[in-house]
């Protein structure tokens, strides 16, 4: 049997059963966080968000040329289909070299120096197939494999310099076998524009190459492993960061100093590198210094291979409408690689979390790209400060170190049990560090994918949400989770519950102790591989708490390296069953059992939560809210899942380009704020008051309020003038600081803005003539903030600017924003569907009263339109599609805006038809399955099925009680079920979620009020004996005292 061919050929049947798998699950269009942003830069080649992934957004280009369209730039539905299954075939491929991985290793653990026996080769296949296909299903990497994100480009890479390394140890005493080494340099310096985590691989390359060429001893392996390190940290910094710095620092003396062009003296720079490694290269030879010449050529490939960051600067001189950053000169692009808009963490030594500053120095500058006297220019606009903290409260190793969040603060003291002055303990430091960075944030990340997963819903350490399980009953409700089955259907039937038994585990702890136990240095580069792209990356992120995702694929790495482990455990499995079944056939039952045991149960448990082949609510979400919007309309949103899909229908779709989105967690800095003078698209550029050097740099970060004596507080202030007073330059409009600087502030927070009369407004269509009586025009409000940060500067600019101009463009707010962003103008937003629209008035009386919350009033009649008539619901509507706890949020404007906004004032304006009918459609168009009436969701307690059933029952009719009879029903059942969940808990769970089960208890009985108040005796009457068996249950299980 020839043992190559039969690698091969099973190897590229494991791969092309992944890439089907993918292929067949993938997401035919945009989905939520990066993917749309990355979809629209890959389309127009344009500027992603730092530190950028250049190559990967070119392989992106590729793959979309065969849509159509990216030639002339037109409008193409087809290219994130086919930039999805560019990462679908990646991923595919990725399982394609670690099944080639795995039967490399197995290879060498049962037949090392001889060809492999029948027998022999049937258990390597199947050890590649097993733990190829257990990676194929793993939760993390399928995730990442059906969309358009970087990390499954980056795994194929990752493991095709494994892979590499282990075909250049197959022949490295043959004469160009060094060759592989340059390839191997070439795919690192590559995989910088895709992701960095693949450089994480170099630690085990070096251990690789340390234990082919030398006799390894206990001290050489820790040299080569410290050499590993080290080189690891030299392409970190020494290529990716200070080659860009060198080439910048150049460039600065060129332009400032010697008068010269932009980029000449950063092409002094790369000419000087490139003399110097030629020199180097040339000299490494004639000495005969083979491992420095070989050492040189592979520096020199990185260093090709990084050379993908030049297409961001050579974009960002387009002034592409996606410029992030605006990396188009030397010194910008180090910002842009170093990621400097995002900030830093300490790493070994920094401060604690209740550490004051009491130092501020400055250890760099900004520049912006400017002409002095006629020539090139780059002017100094901000500072890079550097912070200096108390020295008693700074340590080695801070992991408890950020204070610049309030909330993570509270979870500092709270997760760690410190009172509110006291202060935390080394033990504590290690205590976070062990208990919550390695344990939450990396463990638990690690068992869902081998043990088993809780649900989808993001937890920080509750019993509720996002933990690990076994699905073994007895062990799971020892670890404090519980009886899942008590739980109610939504939570009970959430498809992302995965029990998988310890199985793939156990599988991997067998591979692990058989490598070890025949080639403890095979062992040790799979365990390097497994600690540096896990464990070692959770201290190098050093994260901070209450991320605003799951991280699970920033350890994606570690998964791969277990999964050799997996398959490799087959043969300490086929060492057990030949003592019972010998040869062929105990290999066959061996490979037959593992395969059932392993990837089938993975693959039956992760399929319905990972197949998105019928999922289109990214798109669908962007496309209503932008056809919310009138023509040439401004929207301000906020943060990825609010902005990257629109920007995706714009760039690639062409679908309401006229409409100018503002992404306002970026409109505190400068570069943005540039392109919104310029037209984008169709969509024209806005007017603003303040001019480009009020905003540029450090200019105006932020301006405070001041209690000005001479303007009575209680006076509304034309807002045009305070935009003007806030960056004006007169000294006596500005307030003399302690040090004798002079610095701007904000006289008032009460202002007025300009509107049109009654009769311009019905002539321009803003409102009806009846309504006109009903209306005042006196736009009023007041700041809600004591400083007015950047983007809140910028946004007041924008309104005042745009009203000065008569109203004639629309201004609409997204409904996901912050309630400070509103700027104090709630009054004035006009609700049209799932956006707000800004208005020139507001209502004296309405039909009805606002509840907590709510902002303004409501346009029912484009609202009506919009919810039965234009939304598209991206799936929801049927039961076979999942949707996790993210989109699922989604959902819950309109369930929330159908109900408590349109419904109700349908109803109140006594059309009871129209209310049933947008009612019946959003709960229709809502699936239970998509978005069931859960009492908990990630934002905490979820109201909305509880509101839905009130307004139900409110309209009053026998549909509406129907209506509310259904709602009222479904959502007792799951918070009966919750509550008979919390009972099943052990001590610590139930004390912790007492007030959840009290809650779900005080909304069955207000449920039950509702329904009697409507004429539903029947259902009010099964509430109050629920609510009386429940107590009664409560009252034994949390030691409830009877009321």
């Amino acid at each position: 049997m020839n043992y190559r061919k039969v690698n091969n050929l099973v190897g590229w049947i494991t791969g092309a059963i992944a890439s089907f798998v993918y292929l067949k699950t993938m997401e035919p269009t945009v989905s939520f966080w990066d993917c749309g942003e990355f979809l629209s830069c890959a389309y127009k080649l344009e500027v992603g968000h730092s530190p950028g992934a250049p190559f990967f957004m070119m392989l992106q280009r590729i793959f979309a040329l065969f849509a159509g369209g990216t030639a002339t730039g037109a409008p193409s539905a087809n290219a994130a289909l086919l930039v999805n299954a560019m990462s679908a075939l990646m991923s595919g491929m990725t399982i394609l070299f670690l099944f080639w991985t795995i039967t490399h290793l197995a290879k060498k653990l049962l037949s090392p120096n001889a060809e492999p026996t029948q027998n022999q080769v049937m258990l390597i296949m199947g050890a590649g197939l097993v733990g190829g296909l257990a990676y194929t299903f793993s939760d993390t990497f399928w995730f990442s494999a059906v969309e358009a994100e970087v990390y499954a480009t980056s795994s194929f890479f990752t493991a095709l310099v494994f892979w590499a390394i282990l075909k250049w140890e197959n022949v490295a005493n043959n004469r160009y076998a060094d060759r592989w080494l340059v390839f191997i340099s070439y795919m690192i310096g590559i995989s910088v524009g895709i992701h960095l985590l693949n450089l994480l691989t170099i630690p085990a390359l070096a251990m690789v190459y340390y234990f082919k060429r030398y006799n390894a001893t206990r001290m050489g392996t820790m040299i080569a492993f410290v050499a590993g390190c080290v080189l690891l940290a030299f392409v970190q910094f020494g290529v990716i960061q200070y080659l860009p710095i060198f080439a910048s620092k150049f460039d600065l003396l060129f332009v400032n100093s010697f008068g010269m062009s932009f980029d000449i003296g950063a092409l002094v720079a790369i000419l000087l590198v490139i003399a110097a490694l030629i020199w180097l290269l040339l000299f490494a030879k004639k000495k005969g210094w083979y491992l420095v010449h070989t050492g040189v050529l592979c520096i020199m490939f990185i260093i090709i291979g990084f050379s993908s960051y030049l297409v961001p600067m050579i974009r960002s001189r387009a002034d592409v409408p996606i410029d992030m950053t605006n990396p188009d000169n030397v010194l910008s692009l180090v910002s842009y690689v170093q990621r400097e808009q995002y900030g830093s963490q300490p790493l070994l030594y920094g401060q604690d979390f209740d550490s004051k500053i009491i130092d501020v120095s400055t250890k760099g500058y900004t520049y912006s790209k400017t002409k002095k006297n006629g020539k090139d220019f780059y002017e100094q606009t901000g500072k890079k400060l550097d912070y200096k903290f108390e020295p008693d409260k700074m340590r080695f190793f801070p992991r408890i170190y950020d204070n610049n969040d309030p909330g993570h603060v509270r979870f500092y003291r709270n997760y760690l049990g410190l009172g509110p002055d006291e202060r935390p303990t080394s033990g504590d430091n290690m205590r976070y560090f062990i208990g919550y960075q390695m344990g939450w944030m990396w463990w638990r990340y690690f068992m869902w994918n081998y043990a088993g997963r809780q649900n989808d819903v993001e937890g920080q350490g509750d019993p509720r949400n996002g933990n690990w399980i076994s699905g073994i009953k007895p062990i799971d409700k020892m670890r404090g989770m519980g009886d899942m089955d008590l739980t109610g259907n939504g939570v009970r039937n959430n498809p992302a519950r995965n029990q998988l038994y310890f199985l793939p585990l156990i599988l991997g702890i067998l591979g692990l102790v058989y490598q070890f136990n025949r080639d403890k240095k095979d062992g040790i580069i799979t365990f390097i591989l497994f600690f540096f792209t896990g464990i070692a990356i959770g201290i190098y992120l050093n994260m901070p708490p209450l991320q605003p995702r799951e991280r699970d694929y920033a350890f994606a790495g570690s998964t791969y390296a277990f999964a050799i482990w997996i398959g490799l455990g087959i043969l300490m499995v086929n060492q057990w069953f030949q003592k019972v079944v010998k040869g062929n056939a105990g290999s066959i039952l061996t490979i037959v059992i593992c395969l059932i045991a392993v990837p089938a149960l993975m693959a039956k448990e992760e399929w319905n939560d990972h197949d998105r082949s019928k999922k289109y609510l990214a798109r669908t979400t962007a496309y209503n809210v932008l056809e919310s919007c009138a023509p040439n309309a401004v929207l301000f949103t906020f943060g990825d899942n609010d902005t990257y899909p629109l920007w995706y229908l714009q760039e690639v779709e062409g679908i309401r380009n006229d409409v100018r989105i503002i992404n306002m967690s970026l409109l505190g800095i400068d570069w943005y704020i540039d392109q919104l003078n310029y037209k984008i698209n169709n969509a024209d550029a806005l007017p603003m008051v303040w001019k480009r050097e009020d905003y540029l740099g450090d200019n105006h970060n932020y301006v405070r309020y001041y209690n000005n004596p001479q303007i009575p507080q209680n006076r509304y202030i034309n807002l045009m003038d305070v935009c003007k007073f806030m960056v004006s330059d007169n000294t006596d409009a500005r307030l003399q600081t302690m040090g004798g600087d002079y610095e701007n502030y904000m006289p008032t927070k009460n202002f007025f803005v300009s509107t049109p009369s009654k009769e311009e407004m019905v002539k321009n269509g803003l409102v009806s003539a009846e309504d006109t009586g009903r209306i005042t025009t006196d736009l009023k409000f007041t700041f809600p903030k004591e400083i007015a940060y950047k983007d809140n500067i910028a946004v007041l600019n924008i309104v005042a600017a745009m009203a000065s101009e008569g109203w004639k463009r629309p201004i609409y707010f997204g409904g996901g924003l912050p309630g400070d962003n509103y700027m104090g103008l709630d009054e004035y937003l006009k609700l049209e569907g799932v956006v707000y629209r800004l208005m020139p008035y507001k209502y004296i009386d309405s039909v009805r009263q606002n509840r907590g919350g709510e902002k303004g009033f409501v346009d029912v009649d484009k609202s009506y339109n919009l919810f039965m008539n234009v939304y598209k619901w991206g799936g929801s509507e049927r039961n076979d599609v999942y949707f996790d706890e993210k989109n699922r949020l989604m959902f819950q404007a309109y369930r929330i805006n159908a109900s408590l906004r349109v419904a109700d004032e349908l109803n109140a304006l006594g059309k009871k038809d129209e209310a049933i009918k947008i009612l019946n459609r959003v709960d229709s168009a809502l699936s239970q399955s998509a978005y069931p009436y859960n009492p908990y969701t990630l934002e905490g307690f979820d109201a909305s099925g509880y509101f839905y059933a009130m307004t139900y029952y409110n309209v009053g009719t026998q549909e509406g009680l129907a209506g509310g009879k259904r709602v009222a029903q479904q959502l007792t059942k799951n918070l009966e079920g919750d509550i008979n969940w919390i009972l099943s808990l052990n001590d610590n769970g139930r004390d912790a979620l007492s007030q959840d089960a009290q809650k779900d208890l005080g909304m069955i009985h207000s449920l039950g009020m509702i329904a009697r108040q409507a004429g539903d005796t029947t259902t009010a009457n099964e509430m109050d004996a629920k609510v009386k068996g429940l107590e009664q249950k409560m009252m034994k299980g949390l030691n409830l005292q009877a009321q």
